[in-house]
């Protein structure tokens, strides 16, 4: 039997439901918000920059500890389940801030993918595709600034505390890598100058004599005024004399802000990544490693979602409270889940079979849920060879994934690109899901 789907009334209401929402109020404030969102959505200006912060949960987090409990089956492990802002909605004790905020966004129980290995699991829900030996594809930060071209003095893809494998720009080009910075309670590096304006100004003079230099006897059809070494230079000297700068830096919030976060460095990430995009940044990551619980699952998980759980909660409210979800897309999940069977070191191993996503924003559904996990899953190895959606109820492939993101961020998900050899290749190959969006 699947663990029950569940849908607010405010998402789904038909004839019927609205001549019987007069019997109470709280359905009619359902419904009114509901419909509020829509028109919010519907009435944002086509032009308007959208973004994405994606909350890279780096090792695999346990779907069974955070978003999709079983309590009380042979699988479920020690953890407990809470009701959330979502009728209906349960999600494990260890988020108890997140359970406040559930209404902001959809949670999809049904993910699936072919990988299981951390890296190959990795790439493919970074970028949509399977690792490929003769092309690397660009994540979803690099696809977004490829499609939205901006003048910006700070990088417009940004990593905050990244794993061993931040977010690329793959055949799109080197310039779309992430920027990677660490713990926002420290400043950028290299941005200050390490010697005197004036002593500064004649290595600047240097320099210019030495590009002169080089340009001499190049090829005729090279640009003479400008180099790609001239250019990042000057990207980097506008960054170091940029306002935009301050973005970074969360030293200026209150205490009170800050405390709501976490006193931790991924919640000190999420509040930066709110800064940055109000800066104008495209796409910040911010990673939360700890999640590989092959051991002592339990505990780990929970001191992971510790971290995790006043970060999101506080990163979604602040969102809410400045209107930045309407044009933003918080995207919070690893690059698979873990077993249903505790392993006898008491904890639970690799499971791309059916694990949890959260998204928010930018024309996601409100309280709402999508596809469920089995109470009682089949975890038999050749089982899952010849069905790898079994007890799945409406997989999701990360392909239709990241269709539906794209298609939130206003990108042209299916239109064709040349990559740099001559291979023409779709953004993504994948289907949006409607029922995720507004």
């Amino acid at each position: 039997m699947l663990h029950s789907s569940v849908c607010d009334p405010q998402l789904h209401f038909s004839r019927r439901t609205l001549l019987g929402a007069g019997a109470g109020g709280a359905m009619l404030s359902a419904i009114a918000n509901r419909l509020a969102w829509a028109d919010q959505i519907a009435k944002t200006d086509a032009g308007e920059q959208k973004n994405v912060i994606l909350l890279w949960m780096d090792g695999g987090p346990s779907q069974l500890e955070t978003f999709d409990p079983h309590v009380g089956s042979k699988y479920g492990g020690d953890v407990g389940a809470i009701p959330t802002t979502v009728k209906g909605l349960e999600i494990a004790d260890t988020l108890p801030q997140t359970a406040e905020k559930m209404h902001l966004g959809t949670l999809i129980r049904s993910m699936t993918s072919k990988e299981g290995d951390h890296q190959r699991a990795t790439y493919n829900v970074k970028t949509g595709w399977r690792l490929d030996p003769t092309l690397v594809h660009p994540s979803i930060g690099a696809v977004l600034c490829h499609e939205f071209p901006q003048s910006l003095d700070i990088p417009r893809h940004v990593s905050i505390i990244p794993g061993q494998w931040p977010s690329k720009g793959g055949y799109l080009g080197p310039n779309f890598d992430a920027f990677i910075v660490g713990d926002p309670n420290s400043p950028v590096p290299d941005l200050k100058a390490r010697v005197d304006a004036d002593r500064m100004d004649r290595r600047l003079s240097g320099l210019d004599f030495l590009e002169s230099q080089f340009r001499r006897g190049r090829l005729k059809d090279l640009d003479h005024n400008r180099t790609l070494h001239q250019s990042s230079t000057a990207a980097a000297l506008r960054m170091m004399s940029s306002e935009q700068i301050d973005a970074f830096d969360v030293s200026d919030e209150s205490a009170t802000t800050l405390a709501s976060f976490g006193d931790t460095p991924f919640g000190r990430g999420c509040l930066a990544a709110s800064r940055l995009i109000e800066a104008g940044v495209r796409c910040v990551e911010v990673n939360l490693s700890g999640w590989d619980t092959h051991v002592n699952n339990h505990s780990l998980q929970s001191s992971a979602c510790g971290t995790l759980d006043p970060a999101l909660a506080s990163l979604l409210g602040r969102l809410e409270e400045r209107e930045m979800l309407r044009n933003t897309l918080v995207v919070c999940g690893g690059e698979f889940g873990r077993t249903p069977v505790i392993n006898p070191a008491g904890g639970r191993d690799h499971w791309p079979n059916g694990f949890s996503m959260f998204l928010a924003g930018c024309g996601i559904r409100r309280g709402s849920v999508y596809g469920a996990t089995a109470a009682d899953p089949v975890v038999k190895s050749e089982d899952l060879k010849s069905n790898p959606l079994v007890n799945l109820d409406q997989p999701v492939t990360i392909g239709d994934l990241h269709a539906t993101i794209l298609k939130c961020l206003g990108v042209a998900y299916e239109r064709e690109l040349e990559t740099p050899v001559g291979r023409p290749l779709v953004r993504i190959e994948g289907d949006p899901i409607d029922e995720l969006m507004v």
